[in-house]
């Protein structure tokens, strides 16, 4: 049965994130060739991968290479690196569905690049990239960039596992 997996930040390309985030990459080439080799452990073919902005900092082609690499159906809620080159770019570089907004999934996560202002009083579970290695405390987010998941996806199950609540029988 297909999957649903999310991550954000690769930053595909981009040889100073390595320094600005301490990411153990000795080059923008091997950072590049991990991400992929990680993403494609976990995704598979017929799964479905969230991508919650700040994908890659290369040309269209690269890009499409990249994108091409990468296994599963793939939906890009646009970054703040992202924007500037607009939806139909995107989608030409290869993915499947692009949003220039934050998306709800199953009622309850709201997927976004930044985070939102979330409360304890608000229903749902804002997921989203933007901040690298920083994290917010609480349980109404859940930081998804790379940094904090050893560079590779999770699935909607892990995510669930740390955010939902477990009633006690």
């Amino acid at each position: 049965m297909p999957d649903v997996f999310f991550t954000s930040d690769q930053h595909f390309g981009h040889k100073l994130i390595i320094d600005f985030e301490s990411r153990p990459f000795s080059s923008v080439e091997e950072m590049d060739q991990v991400m992929i080799g990680k993403w494609n452990a976990v995704v598979g073919a017929e799964d479905t991968v969230f991508h919650l902005g700040d994908f890659s900092f290369l040309n269209m082609e690269r890009t499409r290479d990249i994108v091409s690499s990468l296994n599963g159906y793939k939906i890009l809620v646009l970054g703040n690196h992202d924007r500037s080159r607009g939806r139909n770019w995107w989608l030409k570089a290869g993915f499947n569905e692009v949003s220039e907004y934050p998306i709800v999934y199953k009622d309850f996560f709201f997927l976004s690049h930044e985070p939102m202002y979330m409360n304890k009083h608000m229903p749902y579970v804002n997921v989203h990239g933007h901040i690298h290695g920083q994290k917010y405390e609480g349980n109404n987010h859940f930081n998804i960039c790379v940094e904090h998941w050893d560079y590779t996806p999770l699935s909607f199950s892990q995510i669930t596992d740390r955010v939902v609540v477990k009633e006690e029988s």
